[in-house]
């Protein structure tokens, strides 16, 4: 009997331990914080991809999220300005209902 030891991808039905859970991501748009991103929605969460200046690059990982069947959308805030963190938090439950 075979059995399957391969770690869960994101090709797979985006279904997992957090399901119904949003996570937000700073600095998803690039680097570490995209794998982060990918991570978290292969695991069945809905992901906010937070970026400062790569709207590109934002737009790209939510592109790969939902391709592959998982929630994501892109929110621009600056960590540093209370104002746009609230602002993201808001944006988040707009998108998902929780936050």
């Amino acid at each position: 009997m075979k059995t399957n030891t391969k770690k869960p991808t994101c090709a797979k039905a985006m279904a997992g331990k957090l399901d119904g859970k949003v996570a937000i991501v700073t600095g998803a748009s690039k680097g570490i914080g995209t794998a982060i991103a990918k991570h978290l929605a292969a695991e069945g969460a809905a992901v906010v991809v937070n970026y400062s200046s790569s709207k590109e690059g934002a737009d790209r990982v939510v592109d790969e999220i939902t391709k592959q069947g998982g929630k994501a959308v892109a929110v621009r805030a600056n960590m540093a300005k209370k104002a746009e963190v609230e602002r993201l938090f808001s944006e988040a439950k707009k998108a998902f209902g929780q936050a």
